[in-house]
């Protein structure tokens, strides 16, 4: 059993869903704590110590995405997963940009549960994106998670720069999104379906064109993954 009695809150207002997933917890070894309304789960939250948060997205008093941002302006290592509607893509994608580590869509199996707790809890304190590298221009910060160009500056989650990290140590070859998963996710079962590599890929993208206006060095490689295209100033 990986992460035994890791502190784990649970925010979701559906009582089957919580309960269940109390229970699911307790059984795996976990010590699971729940609420089903968004205020109690944000006090909660900052006023407790706890391993790993699941967070639904709808809830009374307070949505998911607001408590997330909250929790990151205080506790900006909280793992934090969030509970979405399956399909809702737009739900994963604004759960990212609060600053969720990861999401799991409505319904789901008890299997990719817990790979999915087990592999952000695995990842706790183990943050690959530490380093600071420069990539043509742009001087990555894992100590203060921004990107910097010049005079402008980006704003980088935790994730995003492990990401950069990872491809930067292996920029001789294309990554896989299945390496990807199991190296930087720390997922003990890459075959799970998940767009969760896309979506960081596409925001990271994003920011890097925010910068310098494209994003040349950050390829997708149709059907393989993706690999960083380093110019001469890199390091």
């Amino acid at each position: 059993m990986k992460n035994p009695k890791a502190n784990i809150l649970i925010v979701e207002d559906d009582p089957a869903i919580l309960n269940g997933l109390l229970d699911v917890l307790v059984f795996n070894g976990y010590q699971p704590d729940g609420c089903a309304d968004g205020g109690e789960g944000l006090a909660k939250a900052l006023d407790n110590r706890f391993d790993l948060i699941l967070l639904d997205v709808m809830l009374p008093t307070m949505d998911g995405f607001s408590i997330c941002r909250q929790i990151r302006k205080k506790k900006p290592d909280q793992p934090v997963i969030m509970l979405t509607a399956k399909g809702a893509e737009t739900d994963i994608i604004a759960g990212f940009k609060s600053g969720a580590d990861d999401y799991i869509s409505k319904p789901f199996s008890l299997q990719e549960l817990m790979v999915r707790i087990e592999a952000v809890l695995r990842r706790s304190g183990k943050n690959l994106g530490d380093d600071q590298v420069t990539i043509q221009g742009i001087f990555f910060d894992g100590s203060n998670l921004n990107a910097v160009y010049g005079e402008t500056k980006t704003e980088l989650t935790r994730r995003e720069m492990d990401i950069i990290v990872y491809l930067h140590r292996h920029n001789s070859r294309i990554v896989s999104k299945k390496e990807l998963l199991l190296k930087v996710w720390n997922y003990s079962d890459a075959d799970i379906e998940t767009r969760t590599v896309d979506i960081h890929i596409q925001k990271l993208r994003k920011k890097i064109t925010s910068l310098i206006g494209e994003a040349p060095f950050l390829l997708t490689i149709r059907g393989e993954g993706y690999r960083l295209e380093l110019g001469g100033e890199s390091h």
